[in-house]
């Protein structure tokens, strides 16, 4: 019997570390092609090249169903336990941004690195896993399904770790959001167990982001072969990244004396004092060690979720 009473106890203490462990953060998008075959697109000036992207907020204002779509995704995770960032909530957190600046610029030269409207949306909403999500309705006859496709993508990454299609039973009745439900519903659990292995490995394996290393051209003659102490700047920051990633995992993809670029670096999810990391507040960690022990100036730049760019030799 005490055998017994230990074995529940056991296992309920399992139920509940896991019913209390931290799971991503998920955003439902509507994917690029159901924008494109709706008509809610628009287009950018991406440094003078025209970019065309999704335009939520037309789509928001102009089909209904669209957010009861969201609306009952949203409800199949919160379900199961994921916590959800809403789109059309953080389209208008967005425009209560006063000047808000697509540019980010050097105080000093001027300098700048464009970040694209999508960009900012994710940047804002802060999740960890993007739901891309499409479909159709099928109509034969007098009755009507839909087919969908949901991709779990890694909002830092953009590299598809989930994914479930499918078509829902016809229905003379139903509308689309009732018919979605009744498609999607089937595929949940394994998709949710399948973003939940991902976010798992993110908690052991750290997170993957990119880091560009660049020189302003301000006439101040550091570089990365600059030496300090003996030791190359770009040396330099290469320990600093074999001492802070998990488990030493990055890869140096390209350098020269004025530029190098990181990928796969496996930033921790939290600092030392368990605050979240995100890829900016990351890089200025490291920002701050170089002011700190070298006198060096720099500034770091985001572009999206999971790059940032550090520039060195002024703010």
């Amino acid at each position: 019997m005490k055998k017994i009473i230990t074995l529940l106890s056991v296992l309920l203490a399992a139920q509940f570390a896991f019913s209390q462990a931290k799971k991503p953060t998920l955003m439902v998008e509507p994917s690029d092609v159901w924008c494109n075959e709706n008509g809610f697109t628009t287009t950018y000036d991406n440094q003078g090249t025209a970019t065309v992207i999704p335009d939520y907020k037309r789509a928001f204002q102009t089909d209904m169903d669209l957010a009861l779509v969201i609306t009952q995704i949203n409800g199949m995770m919160a379900e199961r336990g994921f916590p959800l960032k809403d789109l059309e909530q953080t389209l208008k957190s967005i425009e209560r941004r006063t000047a808000e600046d697509n540019m980010t610029t050097s105080k000093t030269s001027g300098a700048s690195l464009a970040e694209s409207p999508l960009d900012q949306i994710r940047k804002t909403a802060k999740a960890d896993i993007i739901l891309d999500l499409s479909w159709k309705v099928n109509t034969v006859g007098p009755k009507k399904s839909v087919t969908f496709i949901l991709k779990g993508l890694d909002a830092y990454t953009n590299k598809q770790i989930a994914y479930a299609t499918g078509t829902g039973t016809p229905s003379f009745t139903a509308e689309v959001p009732v018919l979605l439900q009744e498609a999607v519903v089937s595929h949940m659990d394994n998709f949710a167990a399948t973003l939940m292995q991902h976010f798992d490995d993110l908690a052991e394996n750290g997170r993957e982001v990119a880091i560009d290393f660049k020189v302003f051209d301000n006439g101040s003659g550091i570089d990365f072969e600059t030496e300090y102490n003996g030791d190359e700047l770009g040396d330099i920051i290469d320990e600093w990244l074999n001492q802070n990633t998990v488990n030493h995992r990055y890869s140096k993809e390209d350098g020269s004396e004025n530029y190098m670029y990181y990928e796969q670096v496996r930033m921790p999810l939290f600092n030392a004092n368990g605050k979240a990391l995100d890829t900016e507040a990351y890089v200025k960690e490291l920002r701050k060690y170089l002011k700190t022990n070298y006198q060096i100036e720099s500034k770091v730049m985001t572009k999206g979720l999971g790059k940032a760019v550090l520039v060195i030799g002024e703010k």
